[in-house]
Parts: structure tokens; sequence; C-alpha cells
């Protein structure tokens, strides 16, 4: 049975990946280096009426994937536990651009799977 289940899993993931050209799988695997903390960049957000740098936030840091309208997150790693999470609102004369500040070695052939048995195993607190 579970190997009837893992052909199924990799025949579907065959029929996704077909219509992808080398940079949407490059593309993909540095968004998903940056989400894992392996890019450094640099998130500058930019008032369009004054013409000013309002902030600029780098480092091995990813952007938020599910954030609400006219907010963003970016979450950057500090230590080899400690992250830093920021949470910014966006206006309409706000903006942002995020640089990668270092070239990435990532494969425009292959697309990288991340496996975290922590994120599949969860950390259960008891209080």
């Amino acid at each position: 049975m579970k190997h009837i289940a893992l052909l199924a899993c990799a025949a579907a993931c065959l029929s996704v990946l077909s219509g992808c050209n080398d940079a949407d799988v490059a593309s993909q695997n540095l968004s998903k280096a940056a989400d894992n903390f392996e890019i450094n960049r640099r998130v500058v957000f930019y008032n369009g009426i004054t013409g000013d740098y309002m902030l600029s936030i780098e480092g091995l840091c990813s952007l938020g994937n599910a954030d609400k309208v006219r907010e963003v997150t970016i979450t950057c790693k500090t230590g080899p536990n400690s992250y830093k999470k920021h949470f910014l609102g966006l206006s309409d004369n706000v903006t942002y651009f995020v640089e990668q500040i270092d070239g990435a070695d990532v494969s425009a052939y292959h697309y990288k799977v991340i496996f975290k048995p922590s994120v599949i195993v969860p950390d259960i607190s008891v209080k």
C-alpha cells in the first residue's frame, strides 16, 4: 500500500513539474533557501512621497508568505537558535523591496525538497 501511495505522490509531483522552465525552478529553489535562512537579504522600506528610506533590515531573512493585506512580516535568523520577527504596515506611499545580497548556488534542473522532522513531529509543551 505504501508503494502505491509513493508512486501516486511521485506522479503528482512530475505532473506539476512538467510545465516549469529553468527560471521557475531556480526561483522556487531560491525562495526555499531564503525561507530556510540560507540567503543574505536586504529589505528596504521606502516612502514614495518624500523619497526617503524609512527602514532597512539586513541578514538571513525570510519574507512573510501568509501576511495580511497591507502588512508584511520579516523573520531573520540572528544566531544558531535565535530569531527576530518584524511586523510592518504598508500604505499608499510606503513600499518595500527585497534585495538578495549574495549569489546562491541553486539548481535550475532539480527542485529542492526539504524534510524537517521537527515540523512533522510537534514539540509539545505541558503547562
